[in-house]
């Protein structure tokens, strides 16, 4: 009797302790979400407004990534400076700019000739860009040239000319406008690179090379100017797609093709655009946006170098055999 009654005791007493947890766990689950939902809600809107009113520069306005950036700054408020080569294509990317927007809201788009590999007349450019609004905020390098060929094929005259759009011309703007920005000391440069400015494949001989260069230059300048204010930041994608988001689908079959073909999942434009606008906000040092594979093939780079190169050269081996 005793016993029963000492069990019984012994239930009752444990009864509330459980019925807290059970009561507890929803409640600091509904908890969590709520602040992650706030958290990313703050994030939404201080990425919406930290372009406006700021003076922003798109490198290649005309490219996919270009468009979209230009269309989320400029219904945001920012003062853009939209560059590109062609000059009809850029009143028209104004154009349609403006007809989409409220124009008491927004500013007429600024329009700058640019063309990286065009060294002689970039200083005339870069001194254009200053004088549409005296400074400059936030400078966007979305400017890229590829090649994809075996390094003998490829001619001396091609890998200068990649170097040029890749490397020597978004460095020669970066430095003509700095001496601004650090007498201001305010300022965002950002650059979309490649994932092959951290990794190597084949048949990307000069493109790598010319990624590799301008990843370590802005590694090194983001040292130099971070006493002056001026913050620098780099995306590494493994494309920008043309396709919209959710309309991708990977078909690769291997390890290295899956590298350095255009199977992998590339990143919509739109997408791309929305985490340009997220850095500009945030300043984060470093974005990689790439699956799961790319980024277990950097670290494999990086720690087991020797499995990396095999699984390079079997690559290359297999395309050489279909081919």
């Amino acid at each position: 009797m005793d016993s029963n009654v000492t069990e019984a005791e012994t239930v009752w007493k444990m009864a509330p302790t459980w019925t807290t947890v059970v009561l507890l766990v929803p409640c600091v689950v509904a908890l969590t979400a709520g602040m992650f939902y706030l958290y990313m809600l703050v994030l939404a809107l201080l990425s919406k407004s930290s372009v406006r009113n700021k003076v922003v520069l798109v490198s290649d306005a005309l490219s996919g990534l270009g468009k979209e950036c230009s269309s989320v700054f400029h219904k945001e408020g920012a003062r853009l400076i939209l560059c590109g080569k062609s000059w009809e294509k850029l009143q028209k990317l104004s154009s349609d700019l403006v007809d989409a927007s409220d124009p008491s809201m927004t500013f007429p788009p600024k329009l700058v000739l640019l063309d990286f590999t065009d060294m002689e007349n970039l200083p005339e450019a870069t001194a254009e860009i200053l004088e549409c609004y005296g400074c400059l905020d936030a400078l966007i390098l979305n400017s890229s040239m590829k090649v994809k060929a075996p390094a003998h094929t490829l001619s001396l005259e091609m890998d200068k000319l990649l170097m040029d759009n890749n490397y020597f011309g978004p460095v020669t703007l970066v430095k003509g406008v700095l001496p601004s920005m650090m007498s201001r000391r305010s300022g965002h440069l950002l650059v979309v690179n490649s994932i092959q400015g951290k990794l190597a494949v084949p048949f990307r001989t000069s493109y790598a090379a010319s990624k590799h260069a301008v990843q370590a230059f802005f590694d090194c300048l983001r040292a130099e100017v971070e006493d002056f204010g001026i913050s620098v930041s780099t995306i590494n994608v493994t494309f920008i797609s043309g396709l919209a988001s959710g309309q991708q689908t990977a078909s690769a079959k291997s390890f290295w093709s899956f590298l350095y073909s255009k199977k992998p999942l590339g990143v919509c434009p739109r997408e791309a655009a929305s985490e340009v606008a997220n850095i500009l906000s945030t300043k984060k040092k470093e974005v990689l946006i790439a699956p799961s594979l790319p980024k277990v093939a950097i670290y494999t780079r990086s720690f087991f170098p020797s499995v990396f190169f095999a699984v390079m050269s079997a690559g290359v081996k297999d395309t050489a055999a279909k081919m």
